[in-house]
């Protein structure tokens, strides 16, 4: 994974990458180097004894690496086989998208800041690594969210699940939806269900289902914070898999929306077991408003580490790093087949070299993926129709007492409707109380998405110009920041668009067919989240396993 592009306008000092995790860059620059390497491309492996180790190489040290390194870790210790492992990453430090900074008091994400905690993978991955003490949960005091509709803020109305009504008189009283708007919502109620097969955008469906005013209001804004997409090129079955499953179950989105909140609500009862079965179908579906996770004493629908999610890369390489060769600024330039597995092409410091493997996990963007094994096997260039979109965060500190706004939810969404440069803003330390201890106020904006991307053509300080302009306009914050640090993804964001997960399935089956015991895992694939990524990551660990203890190993 490239580097962000970060840039600091503090009131002291500017501040770029020597605001990374103290150790994180030292650490990772300077790994030890393993017997891994044969020395030059033309270099043979000598041949070992019967007791020679497996060679699985990673391609990508992003969390998605890192967690199959760890999963392959902890599958060879419980086995007791010797199993060998390099990790390489093109950046300067492991990691990925996973970045806090940590100055003036403040814990300051600049990637994702936290887990959906009804997601198993993030949170069995924090007990693994004995971090759970540092669970947090999302303030009780910031429940709320707000989407700027018209030049003000107006709240989420309770009970909506993406614009989906499932109380009455919220839905009833917003001001986010005409009366034509909401009557056509209600529509939804009477329409049969859907005949199309196959995927759709999760605007078509929408649209359909409950009208234009509820998609750009609502549904669009709160899909886009996630995805920072089109909801009229996203997939439905990837990205909004709830909706396709309300429909076929319910009929209509209200009605399954209604039932699947009952459910959990009979489910949530002490001693009760009442709608069991659908309660359990109600927790699988991403409609549910909130979930609770009862770990380390936290019970919140997200949650994350009091130090920041950065916790999770330096624990991970503090516990890899003895056991695994990890190389940063080192990039996989081929694979190629050899008489006993595969040889990976390396450039970085120490020059080029080839790794011998046995297997490779490629946890890499889908089109650096498509580049190294698309050569062995053709569909797998198909990974370059993935496109990627590039976003960046603006996040401004103020000192105590010199923020008058009333911040009290989690924060806003953006329509594109509105014509901003900002396409939502989190309200960190009202969101996240512990990330400034109490030291002032901590906002995070985020600029750039799928067909609006020109914001992302301004200098740091234009942008950071440009976002407070428009803060000042929806909430009247006029105070100069006490700094500013802004963080640039370039084509960073996956878009899961229309016929995503056919594209998937057929590339891991022409791959798993024809380069056995070649992987591919992360975010390009099955859910751009944390949790998503650990998982997928965890995934390709076991499938590798399973190759290079079940096949005869070559001579090493």
């Amino acid at each position: 994974m490239r580097d962000a592009h970060v840039t600091g306008i503090a009131h002291s000092a500017p501040r770029g990458d020597a605001l990374a995790q103290p150790g994180m860059a030292a650490r990772g620059d300077a790994p030890t180097r393993g017997d891994a390497v044969s020395r030059g491309h033309g270099a043979v492996p000598a041949p070992a004894g019967p007791g020679s180790r497996a060679r699985v190489v990673i391609v990508g040290g992003g969390i998605t690496g890192l967690a199959a390194a760890l999963a392959l870790k902890e599958l060879a210790d419980r086995e007791r086989r010797p199993l060998q492992v390099t990790v390489v990453e093109q950046a300067s430090r492991v990691g990925g998208k996973v970045r806090t900074y940590r100055e003036h008091g403040f814990v300051m994400e600049a990637g994702p800041d936290s887990l959906l905690a009804r997601k198993p993978a993030g949170l069995d991955l924090i007990r693994r690594l004995g971090v759970e003490s540092e669970l947090v949960g999302t303030s009780p005091q910031a429940t709320k969210t707000y989407i700027a509709f018209r030049g003000r803020l107006e709240p989420i109305p309770p009970g909506t699940n993406m614009g989906i009504p499932t109380q009455w008189a919220p839905f009833a009283r917003t001001r986010l939806l005409s009366p034509a708007g909401k009557a056509r919502a209600l529509w939804d109620l009477v329409l049969p269900r859907g005949q199309r097969e196959g995927d759709e955008s999760v605007g078509a469906f929408l649209r359909r289902r409950v009208g234009d005013e509820v998609v750009e209001h609502i549904a669009e804004p709160l899909l886009a914070g996630i995805y920072a997409g089109r909801i009229d090129r996203l997939s439905l079955l990837a990205t909004a898999p709830q909706f396709y499953r309300l429909e076929q179950e319910h009929r209509s989105l209200i009605l399954g929306s209604i039932h699947d909140r009952r459910a959990r609500a009979a489910q949530s009862l002490p001693g009760s077991s009442a709608g069991a079965k659908t309660a359990a179908s109600a927790r699988s579906s991403e409609s549910a408003p909130s979930a609770s996770a009862g770990n380390g004493g936290v019970r919140s629908a997200f949650v994350t580490l009091r130090s920041g999610l950065e916790t999770l890369i330096e624990r991970l390489y503090d516990v890899l790093h003895p056991w695994a060769d990890i190389r940063t600024r080192t990039a996989a330039l081929s694979i190629q087949r050899a008489a006993h597995g595969y040889t990976v092409d390396i450039t970085g410091p120490e020059g080029d070299e080839r790794l011998e493997a046995d297997a490779i996990i490629v946890a890499t963007p889908a089109p650096a993926a498509a580049r190294l094994v698309g050569p062995l096997c053709p569909v797998a260039s198909r990974l370059e129709n993935v496109r990627y979109i590039s976003t960046a965060t603006v996040i401004l500190g103020f000192r105590p007492g010199t923020v008058p706004a009333d911040l009290d939810a989690s924060g806003f969404v953006v329509p594109r409707t509105e014509g901003l440069g900002i396409t939502a803003c989190t309200w960190v330390s009202s969101k996240w109380p512990h990330t400034a201890g109490g030291q002032g106020v901590l906002l995070r904006c985020y600029v750039g998405r799928d067909g609006q991307q020109e914001g992302l053509q301004l200098s740091d300080a234009e942008m950071v110009a440009m976002v407070r302009r428009e803060l000042e306009r929806l909430i009247g914050l006029r105070t100069t920041p006490w700094f500013s640090l802004v963080t640039r993804w370039d084509h960073a964001m996956p878009q899961y668009d229309v016929g995503h997960l056919t594209l998937v399935s057929q590339v891991t089956d022409a791959v798993a067919q024809s380069l056995p015991g070649v992987v591919l895992a992360g975010a390009a694939y099955h859910g751009i989240g944390v949790p998503d990524c650990i998982a997928d990551g965890r995934r390709a660990a076991e499938q590798v396993w399973s190759h290079v203890t079940h096949a005869p190993a070559g001579p090493r």
